[in-house]
């Protein structure tokens, strides 16, 4: 199928510039668009395409100079890259963290005059970073038929709003885990922003419920749509195969996890204090806990562990693009947790899930709605922040092989069953393209 003639989706990440994300998990541009594979957007990519619908991922860098374009190697969509605004790159020369919460975060101890002047800064920044009439261009060259925001509770899904209105294009975002406001340029402008918005994607319940309560969005126009997975090539390999190619006997018992390296948001902590009890109640067994994944806490991480010195703990401490690696991680475990203390909707235990892995994950929002029916879906929800309970429910799994296995095989078949391609991208191209024509 010709490519034009296919209706095209306008995707755009949260966030000011997409380096602010790739220079933290110390991924290259370059590789992100050879390599980068996984994860919600990506699959919200090969979802669409599968669905007939074509997706132009838009990011704003401060690296380029002029609207670039590239092609992502693994999915074939397009990448057009745009330079940020002149004003905004101004804006964010003092800026020591421009994601921080608070003044002195974004721009270190200043004071006085230069204070007031920067706390305005701070809140007006945000919205000067996407360069709309550069993008209203290429809207128009790519044919995009809908733009879509990453998440809804950020000033860029505003800004595209309003670009969305002048334009005549419709304007949906999704909820990826962003609950809450950075500028305060958000709360006045928020409730114009979702009401005059085409949707709102939104997976879990509890969100679905704070968005109605706070803003009054009539439930005609949210959409309950899990993040997909590719469940049909994404299954475990051969076990003693994947255990071999990592150096762990066969006969000992693993639990892993993979995820950003963010210890407070993540529960890595809340992990380490369940590891550190599992463990010490099974001093007969061979227990490894396999860690993957790198962030903006890997240093405070390794320092704990040196602090805790506990046992069995294996860190691949990288952003893994080789989807494969992953696989052969999630192969050689028995258990997958999740000790997230803040999510949107997680694809990771997904991910576990389809290679026969059970879950014990916190209740953090998105996992309720992944396993929706306890141990029937394949996974075991505990209480955030309570590593008492996290320790139990892995001990409870890896102490009766049996269920262990048993869950395994719920965790697949809520996987096929719920979050397959396939079945995500019919719903996303019913939300997003037929409410246009």
């Amino acid at each position: 199928m010709n490519t034009q003639l296919r209706p095209a989706i306008a995707l755009l990440h949260w966030g000011e510039l997409i380096e602010d994300f790739l220079d933290t998990i110390g991924v290259s541009f370059e590789a992100y668009c050879k390599e980068m594979t996984g994860g919600w957007l990506f699959g919200y990519v090969d979802a669409l395409r599968l669905a007939g619908v074509r997706t132009v991922l838009f990011c704003i860098s401060a690296r380029v100079n002029e609207p670039t374009r590239y092609t992502h190697a693994p999915t074939g969509a397009t990448i057009c890259v745009l330079p940020t605004t002149k004003i905004y790159q101004v804006a964010r020369r003092p800026m020591l963290n421009p994601h921080g919460w608070t003044v002195k975060d974004v721009f270190g101890d200043v004071r006085g005059v230069r204070r007031r002047l920067f706390a305005v800064l701070k809140h007006v920044a945000p919205y000067l970073a996407t360069p709309l009439g550069l993008l209203a261009r290429e809207l128009r060259r790519e044919g995009c038929q809908a733009i879509l925001c990453q998440e809804y509770e950020y000033a860029r899904f505003d800004v595209c709003v309003l670009l969305g209105q002048l334009m005549r294009l419709p304007v949906f975002a999704t909820f990826q885990g962003g609950d809450f406001q950075m500028s305060r340029l958000e709360r006045p402008l928020r409730p114009l922003t979702i009401g005059a918005c085409a949707g709102l994607i939104i997976a879990t319940q509890s969100e679905t419920q704070r968005v109605q309560s706070r803003y009054g969005i009539p439930s005609t126009k949210v959409a309950q749509i899990f993040n997909p997975m590719d469940v049909v090539n994404w299954r475990a390999m051969e076990r003693s195969e994947a255990r071999a190619a990592l150096g762990i006997p066969l006969h000992a018992q693993v639990v892993v996890y993979h995820g950003r390296i963010e210890i407070h948001r993540k529960g890595l902590d809340i992990l380490l204090d369940a590891w550190k009890q599992v463990v010490s109640e099974r001093p007969e067994k061979d227990l490894r806990l396999l860690l993957m994944g790198t962030g903006s806490d890997a240093e405070k991480l390794h320092q704990r562990l040196v602090q805790m010195q506990l046992p069995g703990v294996i860190w691949r401490d990288e952003y893994v693009r080789d989807r494969s690696v992953i696989q052969r991680y999630l192969s050689a475990a028995d258990v997958y947790t999740l000790p997230s203390r803040h999510e949107g909707f997680p694809v990771a235990p997904i991910e576990a899930m389809s290679c026969s892995l059970p879950v014990v994950a916190a209740d953090a929002p998105g996992v309720p709605d992944i396993f929706k029916d306890g141990e029937i879906s394949g996974g075991l929800v505990v209480p955030r922040g309570d590593s008492t309970a996290l320790a139990s429910a892995i001990g409870r799994i890896l102490d009766n092989e049996t269920w262990m296995r048993e869950l395994g095989k719920r965790a697949r078949y809520r996987a096929e069953q719920s979050f397959s391609l396939e079945a995500i991208g019919k719903q996303l191209r019913d939300f997003l393209i037929l409410p246009t024509v």
